[in-house]
């Protein structure tokens, strides 16, 4: 089964994608994405803030890079809890176009190719203004896009805002391809 959830800066998007697992059955192997730079206090104290919720029973992975290869190599009884998207993204903002298709297609050749519950989280970050530097519309509409398959080939699509999680797979209607 794949999950994706999707919402702003601090809507509680991974505090449901961990909810979310923790009622599955199976062992949880839980995929940070993100770089760790440890001279940038603030960062670390986000990423510790994820760490210290965590049960101890969860197995981390820390994956900046080699996301759809970490998936293919989980054993069939595991749920994945993959946290998040966008910091993988932007660990492949110097790549050109060319590159990031070829690496956004081998993500998603993987998830459909995966034998386990994988659950995504993503920011939603194409709702504000459109950025006035190259880059930031690179990251937003990479981002957007990516977001965008995974919710097509998702079995469920979560919004959450606000504290709340909107299944939108329930209310919504899937748009054709």
């Amino acid at each position: 089964m794949i999950t994706l959830v999707t919402g702003a800066t601090r809507s509680g998007k991974s505090e449901w994608a961990e909810y979310l697992a923790r009622r599955s059955p199976k062992n949880v192997i839980y995929i940070a994405t993100a770089t760790r730079y440890p001279d940038d206090q603030e960062w670390e104290a986000r990423l510790q803030k994820h760490s210290d919720r965590r049960p101890e029973s969860w197995q981390t992975l820390e994956v900046p890079i080699e996301l759809a290869s970490s998936i293919l190599g989980v054993q069939s009884d595991a749920y994945v809890l993959v946290d998040s998207l966008g910091t993988w993204l932007a660990n492949f903002m110097e790549e050109n176009e060319e590159s990031w298709v070829k690496i956004e297609k081998e993500l998603l050749t993987a998830i459909q190719n995966c034998e386990v519950d994988i659950t995504f989280v993503s920011e939603e970050v194409g709702w504000g203004l459109v950025p006035e530097y190259k880059l930031g519309r690179i990251f937003r509409d990479r981002l957007g896009g990516l977001s965008r398959k995974i919710g097509a080939i998702a079995d469920v699509v979560y919004l959450v805002t606000g504290g709340y999680a909107v299944n939108l797979t329930k209310i919504g209607e899937k748009l054709p391809d």
